[in-house]
């Protein structure tokens, strides 16, 4: 009876023994259960531990919920797991796949938006990256709400979607993209810069009006000071502005712009058209970035009132007609002449 008892728990420990390494060899081998070459796997905010390896045995990433159990319990990373969509794209242990969720690890898609776009450009970027199609960007920028604390006259939010470059879940809609746009605009345009521009007798409209324009006239950091000098001068006296991006603009909104600005289009009837029409335009033309936003605010202490291009991205300023009528056949006639 000793032996036969003996050989029993010889055989239970050797099951047991067997059991076990069946178990740490399926807990550390890699696995993948799903066919394609990604899967997505969503954990929802609040969801609990057995619901998320629930999860994650049906879309194919762990093999089944006792192991995933075992090794939130070894690592103790049970309370740590965070919400968010995940992407797996490779067989991997079951640590592998708790350590990342608890890491947040979660798949981000990056977006950039440079300055000088349009509510319009920017939507062919939105559409682009595949988050949706251009028409609920476009609709989502044509609701004014979210800055009418700052521009009560604002229509649109022309202007103040902040260029920069954001990271989303895939998942993220055109609202809540300009949502988080206008948040980044409101942080970049400072107490100092309101101030500045308080004191110069804008309104935060004027300033980024007037930060459009310097966005769209020169790409020059070191220049942009010098451009919303020549427009803040031109403002004092009451001399037009004369600024060929707002005729772009004018044109672009009336479906009109063919590429090539011409002497009849600069004739255009519209409030934007800044040949016709003395003043800032009455409102932006584009979104300016920060440094932009900056000259606008505090313009270089020059005389200037003209700027004509140098044909290499650069432009020459004059204080008279004169000195801007002897650069522009430097730089305009004479090159053409060659």
């Amino acid at each position: 009876m000793k032996r036969v008892a003996a050989g029993i728990v010889a055989g239970v420990l050797l099951g047991l023994a067997a059991a076990g390494a069946w178990f740490l060899a399926r807990l550390n081998a890699p696995y993948k259960g799903y066919d394609a070459a990604e899967q997505f796997v969503e954990v929802p905010q609040g969801a609990s531990p057995a619901a998320i390896g629930r999860r994650l045995v049906a879309a194919g990433v762990v093999r089944d919920a006792v192991t995933f159990r075992y090794e939130l319990l070894r690592s103790g990373a049970g309370r740590r797991l965070q919400a968010g969509e995940y992407r797996f794209d490779r067989p991997m242990r079951v640590r592998e796949v708790v350590a990342k969720l608890a890491r947040g690890d979660v798949y981000l898609l990056l977006i950039t938006f440079p300055e000088g776009l349009t509510i319009k450009q920017m939507a062919e970027v939105f559409a682009s990256r595949g988050f949706g199609q251009a028409g609920t960007f476009i609709a989502a920028a044509r609701d004014p709400r979210p800055i009418q604390t700052l521009d009560p006259d604002a229509r649109d939010l022309e202007g103040y979607l902040f260029p920069d470059t954001y990271t989303l879940p895939r998942q993220t809609t055109a609202a809540q993209l300009v949502s988080r746009m206008v948040a980044s605009f409101e942080k970049a345009l400072s107490p100092d810069l309101r101030q500045h521009a308080g004191a110069r007798g804008l309104s935060i409209r004027e300033l980024v009006t007037l930060a459009s324009i310097v966005e769209k006239e020169t790409g020059k950091p070191e220049e942009r000071p010098l451009v919303a000098a020549v427009y803040s001068n031109r403002l004092k006296i009451g001399m037009g502005l004369q600024c060929d991006p707002t005729v772009i603009y004018a044109l672009e909104r009336a479906g009109r712009y063919t590429g090539n600005l011409t002497r009849e289009d600069l004739k255009f009837d519209s409030s934007y058209n800044t040949y016709r029409y003395a003043g800032l335009p009455p409102g932006p033309i584009a979104a300016p970035g920060r440094a932009s936003l900056e000259a606008a605010a505090r313009p270089a202490d020059v005389p200037y009132l003209y700027f004509v291009s140098r044909n290499d991205g650069s432009h020459v300023f004059a204080a008279t007609l004169e000195e801007h009528n002897r650069n522009v056949f430097e730089y305009q006639i004479k090159p053409n002449r060659r």
